[in-house]
């Protein structure tokens, strides 16, 4: 065996060394899509907190900006009348009101072509409109899939067998 062959088999050696050591797997993943979020909120709005909390446990890192939330809804392009109150921004998407994690969570998986999601007004039930300060009621409501039009399509419903109180 000559000299060039052995060094071939050497440096074949080592390379594969090195593809199977622990990180170098880890560099070869995908990264995970962004869990980080900023949400424009009234500064005294219980629910938005609680909203936001419920996201926060959800993995979400929440950026929290106490000013209102109507300049990032005109800004992420977020039709009035689908208005909630607060207004999110994750990746490329605009998240309006009281969307539970999963929707979010479906939406950033799915990668829609469409500017995010919407439970308009405040339906009781909802993220952060839930628990016993409403007395365990839940309403039904639906997630609504914002298209680039403006346009939506129900992404989600929830609780479509409950009665009003």
């Amino acid at each position: 065996m000559n000299a060039s062959t052995l060094n071939r088999r050497r440096f074949g050696a080592v390379a594969a060394a090195l593809l199977a050591a622990p990180w170098a797997g880890a560099r070869a993943q995908a990264p995970a899509p962004s869990l980080r979020m900023e949400v424009w909120k009234d500064p005294n709005c219980g629910c938005c907190g609680d909203w936001v909390a419920i996201m926060e446990k959800a993995g979400f890192t929440v950026r929290v900006h106490d000013v209102g939330n109507a300049g990032a809804r005109r800004r992420l392009k977020v039709p009035v009348q689908l208005g909630s109150c607060h207004t999110a921004q994750v990746g490329p998407y605009a998240v309006e009101g009281h969307v539970p994690a999963r929707e979010i969570q479906r939406m950033l998986r799915e990668r829609p072509d469409a500017i995010g999601l919407t439970v308009p007004g405040m339906p009781v039930g909802a993220p952060g409109m839930d628990g016993p300060e409403y007395g365990d009621r839940r309403d039904p409501y639906d997630v609504l899939l914002i298209r680039r039009d403006g346009s939506t399509v129900v992404y989600a419903s929830y609780f479509k067998d409950a009665k009003k109180a």
